[in-house]
């Protein structure tokens, strides 16, 4: 099967060799293999990097391409990739991921058995381990602090409704068409929902594996929540079918406590005020309870990692969902455009 490596990235000089690397170093054979990197218009050294790739492998693999995407969006990155690949499948990987050697020799082999897309787990890492970034770590891996993705989570080998990093056979994107480029980071979430409307299943195997680096900070961290949640409100009225119920859920948790804010605050009927005093304990004593039986999952889980700082998971389990739940909030009540992921 000739396979085909993709990349999307914007300014991503600092970390985009890395992917690169781990695609030079794939055990599938490179003659049946393109890699087509599509660059975002970036402001720093990140074309050069690619160019430099090119011009190193250009006779290693069947094809390199470097590409531009002067809309600079995902989506359209995409859209400028999958017009230009000449695979049997292609498949996506983020800037800021990595790869093991087998990881397109076993996708390979779940296509070979009768898939037309499929995908594997996707656990996130950090660039270096210094104490506080092992706890940003532990609150980006818990369920409680992200999501029950299965490419999170491992629920066995499955169909899913979404995954991550992802091959597909060309059928697939020749019956569905392009991404939607009106939706700069719930564009898998649609595709996929497309996809499936289309007949096609998501096939979820544990064994394929690949990495994310999660953001190197809090205020990092916090950043991409917020997007991430605005552009959750944002899709809720485009294609509110490709959602779950779960992406709403941190939504649900900052409009109760704006309501919560406003009940106790008001002074009009006094009943009502008690009643929302009453609901207000309540919920901030159930959200309580929950962040600190998941902190000690997520402590336990860290084993000889864990250290003092992890005391600060139960808050940052808040400010995430705060973060999430403000940017779906915004999302909803905003006009839907595109922008940079």
């Amino acid at each position: 099967m000739f396979i085909t490596m993709c990349v999307i990235a914007y300014n991503e000089e600092n970390a985009i060799d890395r992917i690169l690397g781990d695609i030079a170093a794939q055990d599938y054979n490179h003659n049946d293999m393109e890699v087509v990197l599509v660059d975002g218009a970036s402001t720093d050294n990140t074309k050069k990097h690619l160019d430099n790739f090119k011009e190193k492998y250009k006779d290693d693999f069947r094809r390199v391409v470097v590409l531009d995407n002067p809309k600079r969006t995902l989506p359209s990155g995409w859209n400028v990739a999958l017009r230009e690949y000449k695979g049997d499948a292609i498949i996506k990987v983020d800037a800021h991921a990595e790869i093991p050697k087998d990881f397109v020799s076993k996708n390979v082999c779940v296509l070979e058995s009768g898939e037309d897309i499929c995908g594997g787990q996707r656990p996130v890492i950090i660039d270096e381990e210094t104490p506080w970034k092992n706890t940003l770590l532990l609150a980006e891996s818990s369920m409680f602090g992200s999501s029950i993705a299965p490419y999170r989570n491992n629920p066995g080998k499955t169909y899913v409704k979404s995954m991550f990093h992802a091959a597909y056979r060309r059928q697939v994107f020749d019956k569905v068409g392009f991404f939607n480029e009106n939706l700069a980071r719930t564009e898998d979430n649609e595709i996929h929902y497309r996809m499936r409307e289309a007949g096609f299943k998501l096939c979820f195997d544990p064994d394929i594996i690949s990495y994310q680096h999660i953001r190197s900070s809090l205020p990092k961290m916090l950043k991409q929540k917020y997007s991430n949640g605005l552009w959750i409100g944002k899709t809720a009225k485009i294609c509110p079918q490709c959602l779950s119920l779960y992406h709403f859920v941190p939504f649900a948790f900052v409009s109760a406590i704006i309501m919560s804010v406003i009940g106790t605050g008001q002074k009009i009927c006094m009943p009502l005020n008690r009643l929302a005093k009453k609901l207000t304990k309540l919920m901030w004593s159930a959200y309580g309870l929950l962040a600190a039986v998941m902190s000690a999952f997520s402590v336990m889980k860290a084993g000889k990692k864990k250290n003092m700082t992890n005391v600060a998971l139960p808050f940052l389990f808040l400010l995430l969902h705060v973060s999430y739940g403000v940017g779906t909030l915004k999302g909803l009540l905003s006009k839907t455009d595109g922008e940079r992921k």
